[in-house]
């Protein structure tokens, strides 16, 4: 359950970058992303405006695109590592490999801290394209015609990514903690089913140990017979 709920914050994590650059990206970009398009006869800018909208949001764009480019890179990776042991532990318990929750055990650990840490630089970057004078005139010039929501804040989408991440980050500790518990019952399982194949009680029948035991007195007894006859 752990994991399928990993699987789904790490497709929503992924969304939510896509989502956040789209936004962010201008009216200029994705083909007129926006309620309007630059290209369209009702676009408000106009002449050498019209131009350095299209200047700054093209550099804006390419400035985030490490943003965008790392963050899909980075889910898309822990969301097919996630699945690929979902499907190989999913076993009974006695053709489960101690190795492989090993391994699963280490990802789990590294995937927590990965997810914090990816959190921390994506806000980080944010933070500091936010603060270049590319952003500040684009601000300006998207506020004189009314578009105050085109800012130099963290948006939305940003805030999005980092909460799902965090959440991720909290799913990935408490599935390394259950990794470690499996770990020992699996150990435990395969020790027990040890003991009993090589048990030496197990490895003799009852009927043997009886003719075994029996064997002594079967001669004295026809020496008996045989002399009273």
């Amino acid at each position: 359950i752990l994991q399928i709920v990993e699987i789904i914050v790490s497709l929503l994590v992924l969304v939510c970058v896509g989502a956040s650059q789209a936004s962010v990206s201008g009216f200029s970009s994705m083909g007129g992303f926006g309620s309007f398009s630059l290209n369209s006869a009702y676009s408000p800018f106009e002449g050498t405006e019209l131009k350095e909208v299209r200047e700054l949001d093209m550099q804006y764009s390419q400035m985030r695109a490490p943003c965008l480019y790392g963050g899909v890179a980075f889910s898309l990776t822990l969301m097919a590592l996630t699945l690929l042991f979902l499907v190989a532990g999913g076993k009974p318990i006695h053709r489960l490999s101690v190795r492989l929750l090993v391994a699963e055990c280490v990802f789990d650990v590294l995937a927590c801290l990965g997810y914090i840490v990816a959190v921390g630089l994506y806000l980080h970057f944010v933070m500091q394209i936010n603060s270049t004078d590319v952003c500040k005139r684009r601000e300006r010039v998207y506020a004189r015609q009314g578009y105050t929501w085109m800012n130099c804040d963290v948006q939305g989408g940003d805030a999005a990514v980092a909460l799902f991440g965090l959440v991720a980050a909290c799913l990935y500790l408490p599935s390394a903690v259950v990794c470690i518990l499996s770990i020992r019952s699996v150990r435990d399982f395969k020790r027990e089913m040890a003991k009993t194949q090589y048990n030496p009680e197990r490895n003799y029948g009852g009927e043997e140990l009886h003719t075994v035991y029996r064997s002594p007195e079967s001669g004295p007894s026809a020496k008996t017979f045989a002399t009273l006859v």
